[in-house]
């Protein structure tokens, strides 16, 4: 065999070899984090070689999925309850969970428009009929809404006035249209939006904590690299591009 020969077979060798490394991830994650998961998965292909593909959507529903059997090799929730549950159901690997990003209930209106609302009370106003929402069952965001509602002893008066939407980007689309007077959001949602501006802050303090918790689900068919991409969602530089979305550290 003369030297061009090895050559070829050298690289041919290398070329097969990465293609083998090279991993397919289906993340399953809360859709706040659509736009900022994305650069971060593609951060981390370019680093790695893997490809991400992201299923984005309420919490409650990529969780139900998950249990349902669909092929998720990670997922990255707006809540510790959807974890939990999958945990509980022994869905997730022991050990590979852990709280990643924080974030801040906020009450949202269109931009364009002169809202009324100013404080929680003004959400009980005669100028506000209809206030979008997350389905609190499905949706970390409706229920961090209800929780907070229900501590002002607000949830009563407003809850013929609420439209539950799929995920916090069904409310935003909702409130920005113009359909609704108001809705609750997180704080990152309503950062980069010409079309709504915020209402009210909810006091990291008073409202409901907010933290994203990651694990690697135990059918995954990656598990090193599930693990490898969960592990980078808590690095410097995947965390770099979360605080430019706005997001909060979980502590």
């Amino acid at each position: 065999m003369n030297w061009p020969q090895r050559i070829l077979i050298v690289w041919v060798a290398a070329i097969l070899a990465t293609g083998a490394s090279a991993a397919d991830l289906n993340v399953f994650a809360a859709a706040s984090l659509s736009e900022a998961l994305a650069q971060v998965g593609a951060d981390y292909g370019r680093a790695t070689g893997d490809h991400v593909r992201f299923n984005f959507g309420g919490s409650g529903a990529l969780a139900l999925q998950i249990k349902l059997g669909a092929p998720a090799d990670v997922i990255v929730s707006a809540d510790e309850l959807r974890v939990d549950q999958l945990e509980k159901a022994g869905l997730i690997i022991p050990g590979t969970r852990r709280a990643i990003l924080a974030n801040q209930l906020v009450v949202i209106v269109p931009a364009a428009e002169n809202s009324p609302v100013v404080s929680p009370a003004d959400l009980e106003g005669a100028g506000i009929r209809r206030i979008a929402i997350g389905q609190p069952d499905l949706v970390p965001a409706g229920a961090y809404a209800r929780e907070y509602l229900e501590r002002l002893g607000l949830w009563e008066g407003v809850r013929r006035r609420l439209v539950p939407l799929d995920n916090v980007r069904a409310v935003m689309e909702a409130v920005g249209s113009g359909d609704v007077e108001a809705g609750f959001v997180y704080r990152t949602d309503a950062l980069f939006s010409g079309r709504v501006r915020v209402a009210i802050s909810v006091p990291l303090a008073d409202g409901p904590r907010i933290t994203y918790p990651v694990a690697v689900i135990r059918s995954t068919r990656e598990p090193g690299a599930a693990k490898s991409f969960a592990a980078f969602l808590s690095g410097a530089e995947a965390q770099a591009v979360f605080a430019k979305f706005g997001f909060l550290q979980p502590n």
